[in-house]
């Protein structure tokens, strides 16, 4: 049983990630950049090779459906920002996080952000737990750091999900 706060979140973050680790390991090159809708958004090659996700500022309705390229990307920016958050250095803007790449690249960077994320959230004592949350909320004194530990929690829960959902649409239509 979680002796703490945030035992408690990490078992949480735990039991996803073991969902997530499900379709990592199942993850081919073949299924990051399908586009299994006509409106897609996903992350195409720039002028100089490097992977830039399709973005809008405002969402577009409707709402494109993301490729796992795209979701990918997606994990490893806000993740990327939270732990920028955490440890005190200044967050990376959206477009300075890159993607890595169909398959294997991907699955590694995607893990070693987790190994990033427990040393950060194991070393957290509960009063860590009660400061003003600096993201995803800018220092709004109604959310804490747990609050921020919660919402990495159920995002990485939500896109998780979505990733597992599409490569099992694509390995049925297969």
């Amino acid at each position: 049983m979680p002796s703490s706060r945030r035992d408690l979140l990490r078992w949480q973050f735990d039991l996803t990630w073991s969902l997530f680790e499900y379709h990592l390991d199942r993850l081919e090159p073949a299924h990051f950049r399908r586009e299994v809708a006509a409106l897609s958004w996903t992350v195409r090659p720039d002028d100089a090779g490097r992977w830039v996700p399709d973005w809008a500022d405002t969402e577009p309705d409707p709402v494109p459906v993301p490729t796992i390229a795209w979701l990918t990307w997606h994990v490893g920016w806000w993740w990327s920002v939270a732990t920028d958050h955490l440890q005190g250095r200044t967050p990376r803007e959206r477009d300075e996080v890159s993607w890595p790449g169909d398959g294997e690249p991907t699955v590694t960077w995607l893990r070693e952000l987790r190994a990033e994320w427990l040393t950060v959230l194991d070393r957290l004592t509960d009063a860590d737990l009660d400061e003003v949350a600096p993201f995803p909320w800018p220092r709004d004194p109604e959310h804490t750091v747990a609050h921020l530990l919660a919402w990495v929690n159920a995002e990485l829960m939500k896109n998780v999900a979505e990733i597992g959902q599409l490569r099992l649409v694509q390995d049925a239509s297969s």
